[in-house]
């Protein structure tokens, strides 16, 4: 049997980065950047007030005190957004509002607290100076210097930065696109009645959600049956402008494997010395890299994040591909399969640094994944654990 290192590998090698592109501010969030980001502007764009109050000359009021107010003629009003140039008169103040453009000759402004918020005159009654509450052109950011970088990861502040720049578009490593494919006969929708022999389709859905949660965008979750025909089908429909297909199910050993029947050419099926998710197949249908994965949904969501979850979020550029991987004590008694990795659900109390196997081990017990909070690791070589015996665990609560 292939180990799960070697295994892992073969599908990383598969998952390549999309070239470059141009996407929207909207679209760009948790992206990375693919250029180095220059300012076509200085922020702040010009000269202006960081309070509300009225624009001076200081040394007009450089004495000013709350027993000797000085008196000053208002000549004009200045909101945010207004446009004209305006001028101050030494011995007049303009009233302005925080944000608003500071006049020409104007030296400081003056908080509305510390005066009587006149509209006509104005009392001033704290001394004014050289500079104060006023905002510089460029003091933020200078016109032509490189404001974020290739490989960040785009945040919301990023955002707030480039549309204060007039920027609407970001450079970015796009989303890899994929194709979910979950094949079986027995398979229905949700909110189709059941027939006997007949379960609700879940690895689709399951997977899907893995995929965006972890970055990727996915294009179709088609179901087929076993007939291999259907199956070509529905990958013809499917396949174009998508960059990763995974499959679930039919790669085992029974009669009816479908994806295993189909692919034989394209798909090297093997079998991964791991519980659960043992048969496994990486290859290319055409340039498309394939991912064929086990039915069982736990061994499928397994898989997921042992094979592809890392390399996925690699392709994209992001920061630490890899869920966390944690030192604990475990706390119980536990035995394993030797020669196979084995991957129990387990949790992880990460105050206490213990971790104890959450449910039975068998591959269909999704219920239990559900709660769990990581991947209990063993590796191939043990088959009796004891408590108190450092582990392995992967925590699927971050990353």
């Amino acid at each position: 049997m292939r180990s799960v290192a070697e295994h892992r590998r073969v599908v990383a090698e598969l998952i390549t980065t999309r070239p470059p592109t141009i996407v929207p501010l909207e679209d760009a969030l948790g992206l990375v950047l693919a250029d180095d980001v220059t300012a076509p502007l200085s922020l702040p764009g010009f000269d202006n007030s960081a309070m509300d109050g009225y624009a001076v000359v200081a040394e007009d009021v450089i004495d000013a005190s709350a027993e000797h107010p000085v008196q000053l003629p208002v000549a004009e009003d200045i909101p945010a957004g207004r446009t004209d140039r305006l001028a101050l008169k030494p011995g007049t103040a303009h009233r302005i509002m925080t944000g608003a453009p500071l006049p020409a000759r104007a030296t400081s402004v003056v908080p509305v607290e510390a005066t009587d918020g006149g509209t006509e005159t104005v009392t001033i009654r704290a001394a004014a100076q050289p500079g104060r509450h006023i905002r510089r052109a460029g003091e933020d950011v200078t016109a032509g210097t490189t404001v974020l970088q290739a490989g960040q990861l785009v945040t919301p502040a990023m955002l707030g930065l480039a549309a204060a720049l007039g920027l609407s578009t970001l450079p970015v490593i796009p989303r890899p696109r994929v194709l979910v494919m979950s094949t079986g006969s027995e398979l229905v929708a949700a909110g189709t009645p059941l027939r006997p022999g007949q379960i609700y389709e879940s690895n689709a859905v399951m997977l899907a959600a893995a995929i965006r949660d972890a970055g990727g965008q996915v294009i179709a979750t088609p179901m087929t049956g076993d007939d291999v025909d259907t199956f070509h089908s529905a990958l013809e429909r499917h396949t174009t402008d998508v960059d990763l297909i995974i499959t679930t199910g039919g790669v085992s050993a029974g009669a009816y494997e479908v994806v295993k029947d189909s692919l034989g050419d394209e798909v090297e099926f093997v079998k991964v010395a791991m519980q659960p998710g043992m048969p496994q197949g990486a290859g290319r249908l055409a340039d498309v890299p394939i991912i064929t994965l086990p039915g069982n949904p736990v061994s499928a969501l397994v898989s997921f994040e042992v094979f592809v979850r890392g390399p996925l979020r690699a392709a994209m550029g992001l920061p630490n591909p890899e869920r966390p991987r944690v030192a604990a004590v475990l706390a119980e008694d536990l035995t394993s399969p030797k020669g196979k990795r084995q991957f129990r659900r387990g949790i992880l109390d990460a105050a206490a640094g213990t971790v104890i196997s959450y449910g039975p081990p068998a591959s269909h017990h999704l219920r239990w994944l559900a709660s769990a909070n990581c991947l209990l690791e063993i590796d191939e070589d043990t088959a009796e654990l004891t408590a108190g015996t450092p582990v392995t665990v992967w925590d699927l609560s971050h990353g």
